[in-house]
């Protein structure tokens, strides 16, 4: 996906256990901003599953099982219940199979979230149907998307969290119960508020503890229950 003339990515490895805390980058260099206007000349709609496709439809509503077994059933992160029960995330899918189109969708929805109420659009889940079914993939198009938010100097707005069905933490062992934490049923990112980052973390006394309780329910459960939950993530 470097080619079309699009940045240059460098492959990485997958991020640290503490994905779901998001590491605060920061960027120091220079580069154009997107077409991002904080003068909204429209509002912006909570997300409304009408008007999807019904393909489109489905991943949402499998998703959002996913979201309601795992990720809330299992308290997996604390901060996550309240904007789902509000509906107040977007779910965006994309179908994308060029670098310019992937390009496109990408800016479309930092758009949409940083054009949007909170109230409306608190956060963004990103689905992608096409060619990153291999977890490898996935990180470069991860790793382009980052370094497109630093180009355009958005990292104080927005940050990256990243699922896949077959995610596996840098560093820890294959069939560790831990990478459940961030299989989801479709290649996806998860565009973030900085502020709502911010104003999480300062309620969180001992972010490790939230890991720990993580890996004693994952391990509570074990591997039956959790690919029963998680099919995909076998």
């Amino acid at each position: 996906m470097a080619g079309n003339g699009m940045t240059q990515r460098i492959p990485v490895t997958a991020p640290s256990k503490w994905i779901w805390l998001l590491r605060i980058t920061r960027y120091t260099g220079t580069g154009s901003p997107f077409l991002y206007k904080k003068e909204r000349t429209h509002r912006i709609n909570k997300f409304d599953p009408k008007t999807l496709s019904i393909t489109h439809q489905n991943i949402v509503k499998i998703t959002r099982r996913w979201l309601d077994q795992m990720v809330i059933g299992l308290n997996l992160c604390p901060f996550s219940y309240s904007v789902i029960a509000q509906d107040q995330v977007y779910y965006a899918i994309c179908d994308a199979t060029t670098d310019a189109q992937l390009k496109q969708f990408y800016v479309n929805e930092l758009q949409r979230l940083l054009g949007a109420d909170e109230n409306d659009i608190a956060t963004s889940l990103l689905m992608f149907t096409q060619g990153l079914e291999v977890f490898d993939d996935y990180l470069d198009l991860l790793d382009w998307f980052q370094q497109l938010l630093e180009q355009a100097e958005l990292t104080q707005h927005v940050q990256l969290a990243s699922f896949h069905p077959q995610y596996q933490f840098e560093g820890v062992a294959a069939d560790d119960l831990s990478h459940f934490t961030n299989r989801s049923p479709y290649p996806t990112i998860h565009l973030l508020r900085q502020a709502q980052i911010t104003k999480s973390l300062a309620h969180v006394v001992d972010p490790e503890k939230v890991y720990i309780d993580n890996i004693k329910t994952l391990n509570k459960l074990g591997r039956q229950q959790l690919e029963t939950l998680c099919p995909w993530g076998k």
